[in-house]
């Protein structure tokens, strides 16, 4: 190098390099790929995501960021669906597509909808596919162009993309970055890999009226993952979506539209009462079996499992049974005996952070008629205190007890598996950004955990996106596997819910330190929650799930 070229000092991964200013952060991903066993997709600096498009411009610690990272799984999404997105167009024609929309995640994959002038088979679909290998051959690379909100809402509308000239157009004061690769231009609301060649991993899979984009296994991004859907939770999600469709808003653009005219009211009642219906109609269900003494619900972390149980009771009681919500976080180990992470951090997660004896000893003496003394957790002193609550069960009374192991057989070893009746529940997110663009469930329940764990367990948002990973761990591994095991699923999610938690979760992100871990994360969220106008909670009965999150809930849910 010349003696005057300016020179900035980088660390890489902990190794020290020198690099001109101006160097692109792929020439420096490139020079240190061979020591890292998977692509890098992205670079990190000081908690900053960054392309590897991008250039270098100061001396900077960077880490490198694979598809085994959160942050890269979501670039090499964004990145298979653009291509997805250019091939299908390829190959079925531009002027024969009315609609592509990628409506949610499922299985290792995203469920997709095509409509339009075309048949949707497996043989178009192989083509399709076929196009997507070529395309990747390529190399083509994800070009960027930056425009203001306003100059990309006149943009999409004249290139007929409604949904995004919409959704933008609720959004003036931040610049838009469109994607383009080769004719086709989009929106990704986040960051991209640099070309076509990173995306090799991928097939497509014709699945109910859609077909299924399938990605990259998690924990190996070089092995294509499953497409074995959780069929109940499917129709679940296909149902929300039709409900979301019924009242005209399909995504955050449409509900903005409805907020900024004042009809929020409507869609709060609505949703609510269908809720309410549901609800009455599982309890009626319930009643009519004789053998039923325990309702187990399960589901993730904030699904409002303890909502859910308090308002299942109220429609049994109506039914003509008398119910008693029992929630199984009473049953915790006290934080001296609870078990960790591989971070170190407690694992509330996992089945043996349950107290699996007591809690079986004390459900068969209410089994057997006895008085027993029920324990209620002190998250904040983090030990199961007996305050004097008892409890004994009659004829036509019945537990409903909820916690995310309730589907487990494992948990209920010694009761009788005749005499339950089971439930799934958890947020389950269909109202999309644009027709490109998903919102993840995983987000909105982070987004309830934040809120949650600041209003009654003292923990900060950094505390929270921290325990996050580990949280999701425990999901994979002792709830969703007994999905569909259950008598019934059933969605707690709302589709104005991140917008009245947005003005709740926003001050607990922007407090996240810029030089901890998760202020990545924390960023990443307020990005998200930018998209959505806030609305006010005046209108929320104080029955509903979301209230378990804001506060102001008629039950005790603290």
């Amino acid at each position: 190098m010349a003696e005057n070229e300016d020179l900035l000092r980088v660390t890489v991964d902990g190794e020290q390099f020198s690099y001109p200013r101006g160097t692109t952060y792929k020439e420096i991903a490139d020079g240190v790929q061979a020591g890292c066993d998977q692509d890098i997709l992205l670079v990190e600096r000081d908690g900053i995501l960054l392309e590897l498009q991008d250039r270098l411009d100061r001396s900077c610690r960077l880490r490198t960021v694979t598809a085994l990272d959160p942050a890269g799984r979501l670039a090499y999404e964004r990145g298979a669906v653009f291509m997805m997105l250019k091939a299908f167009y390829d190959t079925a024609g531009r002027e024969n597509v009315e609609k592509i929309s990628v409506e949610y995640p499922i299985s290792g994959g995203l469920f997709v909808l095509a409509d339009g002038n075309f048949s949707l088979d497996q043989s178009l679909l192989d083509k399709v596919e076929e196009r997507m290998r070529q395309l990747s051959g390529q190399k083509i690379p994800f070009d960027r162009i930056l425009m203001s909100s306003e100059d990309a809402v006149d943009y999409f509308k004249k290139e007929g993309a409604f949904d995004k000239a919409l959704l933008l157009s609720y959004r003036t004061s931040a610049p838009v970055r469109i994607c383009r690769l080769e004719d086709l231009t989009d929106c990704f609301y986040g960051e991209m890999v640099p070309d076509t060649g990173y995306i090799r991993t991928f097939a497509l899979t014709l699945f109910e009226s859609g077909f299924v984009l399938r990605l990259p296994a998690e924990n190996d991004p070089g092995m294509l993952s499953e497409c074995r859907p959780a069929m109940k939770v499917f129709r679940t999600m296909q149902d929300a979506a039709n409900r979301e469709e019924a009242l005209g808003i399909s995504d955050v653009g449409e509900l903005n539209q409805v907020v900024a005219a004042g009809g929020t009211t409507q869609i709060i009642l609505s949703c609510e009462a269908l809720m309410e219906k549901e609800l009455g109609d599982i309890a009626e269900e319930i009643a009519g079996r004789d053998n039923i003494r325990f309702v187990m619900i399960a589901g993730p972390s904030s699904s409002s499992k303890t909502t859910f149980s308090y308002r299942l009771s109220t429609q049994l009681v109506a039914a003509g049974i008398q119910p008693h919500p029992i929630s199984l976080d009473n049953y915790f180990r006290n934080r001296s005996e609870m078990p960790r992470d591989e971070n170190g951090n407690f694992n509330f997660e996992c089945l043996e952070a349950i107290d699996l004896e007591e809690f079986n000893r004390d459900m068969n003496r209410l089994l057997q008629g006895e008085r027993v003394d029920m324990p209620v957790f002190n998250f904040k002193k983090g030990e199961r205190e007996y305050n004097g609550d008892t409890l004994q069960l009659g004829d036509r009374d019945i537990l409903v007890i909820e916690g995310i192991h309730g589907l487990n057989d494992k948990l209920s070893y010694s009761l009788p598996q005749e005499s339950m009746y089971r439930i799934y529940l958890s947020c389950l997110t269909t109202l999309n950004l644009d027709h490109h663009n998903y919102i993840s469930s995983a987000d909105v329940r982070l987004l309830r955990r934040i809120q949650r764990d600041s209003r009654t367990r003292g923990y900060g948002a950094r505390e929270t996106i921290r325990m996050w990973p580990s949280v999701r761990a425990g999901e994979e591994n002792n709830i969703f596997p007994f999905m569909d095991s259950a008598d019934t699923v059933f969605n707690t999610s709302m589709i104005y819910e991140t917008a009245m938690i947005r003005p709740y979760v926003e001050p607990l992100l922007y407090a996240v330190p810029r030089d901890s871990e998760e202020y990545g994360e924390a960023r990443r969220l307020l990005n998200f929650l930018s998209y959505s106008l806030p609305i006010p909670d005046d209108d929320l009965p104080r029955i509903s799930f979301l209230r378990e999150f804001i506060g102001g809930s008629s039950y005790q849910v603290d």
